[in-house]
């Protein structure tokens, strides 16, 4: 019998979602510092979004901000998905902030900046595919588990 444990396939999915969030970042970030100019393909309001003063916080660009914590959730995702199980509060941390931050630059380009950029709209679908990743389980695990007694699962 072998002392290794299992994988946790759900964390290591998280840990792969969040490379392509990392990704997005960093191609942000290095728009940012170089002052290039960025193509919007799907969208035409990258410029007015990212020419923000919503896309800083002091001098750092809020892409760098955002490409350090999907680093930071690989890599607790990757400790979870070999079971480090102490890493996961840390992760549903970092996710959590990550969600609300979401939801408030949301906010911010629907009604302030009044334009979206494709590839801030894209950081906003991976932190909320990594929510749904890391929480549902849990969601649904209590839900599964607050039926009345003597009812039965169908």
């Amino acid at each position: 019998m072998s002392d290794e444990k299992p994988i946790a396939w759900s964390y290591l999915i998280a840990a792969a979602v969040s490379l392509i969030g990392l990704g997005d970042a960093i191609y942000l970030t290095v728009q940012h510092l170089t002052g290039a100019t960025l193509r919007c393909t799907i969208v035409s309001g990258c410029s007015e979004v990212l020419g923000s003063h919503y896309a800083q916080v002091g001098p750092v660009p809020l892409a760098a901000i955002g490409a350090a914590a999907y680093f930071t959730v690989f890599s607790l995702a990757i400790l979870a998905a070999f079971g480090y199980r102490s890493a996961i509060p840390f992760l549903k941390i970092i996710l959590a902030l990550m969600f609300l931050t979401t939801i408030w630059l949301l906010y911010l380009q629907a009604f302030v900046i009044r334009h979206f950029c494709q590839y801030c709209l894209l950081s906003a679908i991976v932190t909320t595919i990594l929510t749904l990743l890391i929480f549902l389980p849990d969601v649904l695990k209590k839900f599964r588990g607050s039926r009345p007694p003597g009812t039965q699962r169908h």
